[in-house]
């Protein structure tokens, strides 16, 4: 998996494809992230109905990895 920083967030790629898996974007300053998808519509989207899903970095890393919405690893 590979990191960028772009644009005041992290986008993580995966090392054989470099399709788009998830950004990681800043809330705040006490280390929240506001996890995105990369959409269909071929655009950084927010996971979910209400407004995104902000979590801790380790957490943030986790739920990714999990995929609960199915968004991440198609």
């Amino acid at each position: 998996m590979l990191a960028r920083k772009i644009s005041g967030g992290y986008s993580l790629f995966p090392e054989a494809t470099g399709y788009p898996i998830a950004r990681l974007r800043p809330v705040g300053g006490e280390g929240i992230f506001n996890v995105l998808w990369y959409s269909h519509r071929d655009r950084w989207e927010p996971v979910g109905d209400f407004g995104g899903v902000h979590l801790p970095l380790d957490e943030a890393l986790e739920y990714i990895a999990k995929d609960p919405e199915g968004c991440f690893w198609h």
